[in-house]
């Protein structure tokens, strides 16, 4: 089974990135498999693990979620193909073996609220010319292939 997560940028445009191992941590910390250094994703905010044929993603006790197709989930969660997973302001379509072959963003759904006992994230600018929080999208020393990353992304550096 081949399984990745399709990055949806503004304007239709999206980038992969390819889920290789049996689990994939996305979160802010350097140690992550996926490094998304945004205020609204946890140090350790979820993980996609693969077991045969099947996916499942879990929250790390992230403070402000992680969503399946619009619904914030507790536990473990199976994720198929089309899926769409929310982490902070990133949408990913979960691809499974090339399908969908059509990625296209979900219909619009309200903004996560964080808990109620969680620090509210730190408000910084946005980077000239960047669409939403793409800014300080990193992702270092991870497995996941991100050559040929475009304006958008310029931040993203190979984990």
């Amino acid at each position: 089974m081949n399984a990745d997560l399709v990055l949806l940028k503004k304007g239709g445009a999206h980038k992969t990135f390819s889920l290789r191992g049996a689990v994939t941590v996305l979160g802010r910390r350097h140690d992550c498999d996926l490094r998304i250094p945004l205020p609204s994703v946890s140090r350790r905010h979820c993980e996609i693990e693969r077991n045969g044929e099947a996916l499942k993603i879990r929250d790390l006790d992230s403070s402000w979620g992680t969503f399946v197709n619009g619904k914030r989930i507790n536990g473990d969660c199976p994720v198929t193909a089309g899926d769409y997973i929310r982490i902070g302001p990133l949408t990913f379509v979960c691809q499974i073996d090339g399908k969908p072959e059509k990625i296209v963003p979900p219909k619009k759904a309200a903004p996560a609220k964080p808990k109620k006992d969680a620090p509210k994230p730190a408000k910084s600018a946005p980077a000239a010319g960047l669409d939403d929080s793409f800014a300080d999208l990193d992702a270092s020393d991870s497995a996941i292939d991100l050559d040929g990353l475009d304006s958008d992304l310029e931040d993203l550096e190979k984990l």
